[in-house]
């Protein structure tokens, strides 16, 4: 595989699991250094991405708190003195429910989680991608970022607001060299659909064959599409909410 990411350095937030995973062994294939942020232990997954050949340290991080953003970034700085992409990737489901009945705590901790963290990675990323007048980042959104779901009003709003967020900083540093784009996944076959599913092949069959291509996508090809909108394949896409959902949203 081509070493496109040669020497080049990536912070993937969630990236102890599910998509987040997928795009560390993916940066890393490419010969990409990886610095992993999660709540959960990415012992596992920093361990695939030295079976790769490839580098990478782990940070506990809660992209919902500043503190813990900042010193992210900066551990990034201080291990590897460069910065290259950002694949901000963290988030929640949070809890289904109607929104008249959705908690203010409830509501609070989706959002925080899902789109304040998106806008705290890319404020504290941005000034050390500056530095290379060149870079990408990439924000995972969803399709709930394009279409509604019932009773996922948090959800649905804070995958809204990522695209939103996107479009603004694309448009504010389309002449610096640094690229913005949006990734919006369908459903595809990570822990959190997993807890959906409930063990449950009835309810996957059914997922199923609402997708028009038949099956639910992976987590590798989520990482494939991050890789592409990071690559110099996609040098003149900016602003762009790429929907990877198996035709779910032209139905």
């Amino acid at each position: 595989m081509e070493r496109i990411f040669e020497n080049k350095v990536a912070i993937i937030t969630g990236g102890a699991s599910g998509i987040g995973k997928s795009a560390a062994i993916a940066f890393a294939r490419r010969g990409a250094k990886v610095v992993l942020a999660d709540m959960q232990d990415g012992k596992e997954t920093l361990e695939l991405v030295k079976e790769e050949g490839g580098e990478g340290i782990f940070v506990h991080c809660d992209v919902s708190q500043d503190a813990d953003v900042k010193a992210m970034v900066e551990k990034t700085i201080q291990t590897y003195g460069r910065l290259d992409f950002g694949v901000n990737n963290a988030g929640i489901e949070g809890i289904q429910i109607p929104f008249h009945q959705l908690s203010e705590k409830d509501w609070d901790r989706t959002i925080n989680i899902n789109l304040k963290g998106i806008w705290l990675c890319m404020k504290y990323e941005t000034p050390h991608l500056l530095k290379q007048n060149k870079g990408a980042i990439v924000n995972t959104a969803s399709i709930a970022g394009v279409v509604a779901f019932a009773n996922m009003a948090a959800y649905v709003a804070s995958k809204h607001g990522v695209i939103g967020l996107t479009k603004v900083a694309a448009m504010e540093l389309a002449k610096t060299g640094v690229r913005v784009n949006a990734l919006c996944p369908g459903v595809i076959r990570t822990p959190m659909v997993d807890r959906a599913l409930g063990g449950d092949v009835a309810v996957e069959n059914a997922y199923n064959q609402m997708i028009p291509v038949g099956r639910m996508g992976t987590p590798e090809e989520m990482a494939d599409s991050i890789v592409y909108l990071c690559s110099d394949a996609s040098s003149y896409v900016t602003g762009h909410a790429m929907v990877a959902d198996g035709g779910w949203v032209v139905q």
